[in-house]
């Protein structure tokens, strides 16, 4: 018998879920329209928590002002940089000319992005009130309470990352680790949610004598991050290549692309034909198991759709909507999978 406190858990996580795939999208949306430096500081936006409508609530001066604050905030960040040993990274972030470029004010992407910051604050309370509910398990599944505060600690990184994109003005190599915390903050929420859910019930699904598709699922899952990884680069270039050619002339940004949308667009042969094996050994091996069932299907419709709007880019000038759609569904595509790879999991591992 689940719990009142338990379902709640279970609620409370499932929407963390959600709301995180809402920031994925938001910030999809953010790249898709150019509006990544619309609010050029950082957590406020231009020094104001409702941000300005019109260029005549902004100081004379704002331009240089906010380059001045990008620079000594970039200053910190390089030191953190060669504190690591990253002393090449820190140097180019110290002679990175596009940083002292200031941005023209635009009102609509000033709320796009603040939007975005607004459902990122969504997702941060939803993450905190899991944890809160997390207790319920002290006794049963110390690790639920472990794993939740655990992702505090990554949206707070991710957070002051978020910034560092802002100062930084959007700096290639930050946005792609940027993109990949959120992964690591989705997948910690699918675990707890789905091991919550195990120790519901009685566990339906043991996979632990068959390793070579547990292997191969999880293989799955890695194709999928290295084709976000790569999408990730495939946007960064396409941003170069648009501010080269002042945002004109969309037809031609995928020829200028390179061998990086080559391999982006190689591999995601591979990502249709590993998702194809997976459908055939879950119909297989889990005839009349709802759950693995389900998610199998989903994942192949979320493929469809992905690959719909990586056609739309790729041949279409490369539309807005399709771009948001396309990082929407990459990242839906990795929760799914994921979520089957636990599925199958030896699930009898969870009673404790």
């Amino acid at each position: 018998m689940v719990s009142r406190s338990e379902q709640r858990f279970i609620r409370i996580n499932f929407i963390t879920i959600i709301v995180t795939l809402m920031v994925i999208l938001a910030g999809g949306i953010v790249r898709s329209t150019g509006s990544g430096m619309g609010c050029p500081d950082w957590p406020k936006c231009f020094d104001r928590y409702i941000p300005p409508t019109d260029i005549s609530q902004l100081p004379a001066n704002y331009k240089q002002k906010y380059v001045e604050g990008r620079l000594k905030k970039n200053e910190k960040f390089a030191k953190y940089l060669e504190s690591m040993g990253k002393a090449e990274l820190a140097d180019r972030i110290r002679h990175d000319k596009s940083i002292t470029i200031p941005e023209e004010f635009n009102p609509t992407k000033t709320w796009v992005e603040y939007i975005n910051r607004l459902v990122g604050v969504l997702a941060g309370l939803f993450l905190l009130l899991t944890f809160v509910y997390s207790f319920t398990y002290k006794k049963s599944a110390k690790r639920i309470i472990v794993l939740s505060l655990l992702n505090i600690f990554v949206v707070g990184y991710q957070a002051w990352l978020g910034s560092i994109v802002v100062s930084t003005n959007l700096a290639q190599w930050v946005v792609t680790v940027h993109m990949l915390l959120a992964l690591v903050i989705l997948a910690i929420s699918i675990y707890t949610y789905n091991y919550a859910k195990q120790l519901s019930k009685t566990p339906s699904v043991i996979m632990y004598r068959i390793l070579w598709l547990k292997g191969f699922l999880l293989f799955t899952v890695f194709i999928s991050i290295l084709q976000i990884v790569l999408g990730t680069e495939v946007r960064e270039s396409v941003d170069v290549v648009a501010k080269s050619l002042a945002s004109g002339l969309r037809d031609t940004w995928i020829s200028k692309l390179g061998a990086i949308f080559s391999y982006h667009r190689d591999l995601a042969i591979l990502v249709i034909i590993c998702n194809a094996i997976v459908y055939k050994m879950v119909i297989d091996r889990f005839s009349g198991k709802a759950a693995p069932l389900l998610t199998a299907r989903c994942i192949l419709v979320t493929l469809l759709i992905q690959l719909l709007s990586g056609f739309a880019l790729a041949y279409l000038a490369f539309p807005p909507a399709a771009q948001a759609v396309h990082i929407l569904f990459s990242t839906l595509l990795f929760s799914l999978q994921f979520y089957l790879y636990l599925l199958v999991y030896r699930t009898s591992t969870y009673k404790q």
